[in-house]
């Protein structure tokens, strides 16, 4: 994540702040934003405004859509900030995270634990009294998921992590549905199984590339504690889950043509991706040659594609 512009310097070397403790008001602004990781939290809208469009089966109220929307910026930066307020010790050991507010001392851990338990309340009420309190529910449980069962108790113990932490990130799909409707249903089950098998092959093969990274640390991320061929193996075997899965939508009812012809171009080209990583990490390739971040930028893009194709279907039916 890009943070703030702030002094070059080995990773693990927090920033020294000037005498008198100055820090410039700009830079701490910019600081207190990227505590809620902002990238991260684009993609969890992704998967939740489309799914109003779908439990609406139009256009929803868009004071709704605002309110939800705002809501869930507040909870996932509630729980991001207090994600790098536990992992303060290790961010500052990894070149990939060696930027972050908390390591460069542009913010400093009291004000980030503030700053997160702070977001986490006026969330939780703001969907209570804007929105409903079902998905005020859903948002703090997403919340306390990431933070307690994620960060604090799977992370550093076992190469499963990201696949039961990763619930958290399926959420705010409920929500979304949630928001509209005040229920639940097994459509936004459906779009909350595509996520939870979405997240480990997402999430793998960026830390195939910066797996030097979690070992230094101590953190059992699966391309840590197991080669290249079984990593790329679960990748496949997810991302076939995950697209099957995704199919179910059309023969319940949920959708029409447009969306299952999306899901299968999309997921169709996935499967392409996935299975040419395991093919090269079959042949033994390594390095830049094993392109693993290719399956990670597509796997973006497709998420993005079929959460459109979920909005966009209602209107084509």
């Amino acid at each position: 994540m890009c943070v703030t512009a702030v002094e070059s310097r080995p990773a693990g070397v927090a920033l020294t702040p000037s005498p008198g403790g100055h820090r410039p008001y700009g830079a701490r602004v910019k600081a207190f934003v990227a505590l809620t990781k902002p990238r991260i939290i684009e993609l969890l809208l992704i998967t939740t405004v489309p799914v109003m469009f779908l439990a609406a089966q139009g256009v929803p109220d868009l004071w709704l859509v605002l309110t939800t929307t705002v809501g869930g910026y507040l909870s996932a930066g509630g729980a991001n900030a207090l994600n790098m307020y536990i992992d303060r010790d290790i961010d500052a050991l990894m070149d990939r995270t060696s930027q972050r507010p908390l390591v460069t001392g542009m913010v400093s851990p009291r004000e980030c634990l503030a700053f997160g338990i702070a977001l986490a309340v006026i969330s939780t009420l703001w969907f209570g009294l804007l929105v409903n309190w079902l998905s005020a529910g859903l948002a703090l449980g997403a919340l306390l998921f990431y933070v307690v069962v994620y960060t604090m108790l799977l992370k550093r113990r076992t190469s499963q992590n990201i696949i039961w932490g990763g619930i958290a990130g399926c959420l705010p799909v409920l929500i979304g549905w949630s928001s509209v409707t005040n229920s639940l249903s097994w459509a936004a089950v459906i779009l909350f199984a595509v996520i939870f098998f979405w997240t480990p092959p997402h999430y793998w093969p960026l830390s195939m590339k910066v797996k030097d990274d979690y070992a230094r640390v101590g953190v059992p991320m699966l391309p840590v504690v197991a080669s290249n061929q079984v990593v790329a193996k679960q990748i496949v075997i997810y991302s076939w889950v995950m697209v099957g899965v995704s199919l179910l939508l059309t023969p319940l009812g949920y959708t029409g043509w447009f969306y299952l012809s999306v899901a299968l171009l999309a997921g169709g080209f996935w499967l392409w991706e996935a299975h040419g990583l395991q093919n090269r990490a079959r042949a033994g390739v390594t390095g830049a040659k094993l392109k693993e971040m290719r399956l990670f930028h597509w796997s973006i893009t497709y998420v993005s594609l079929l959460f459109l194709a979920v909005a966009v279907d209602p209107f084509l039916r």
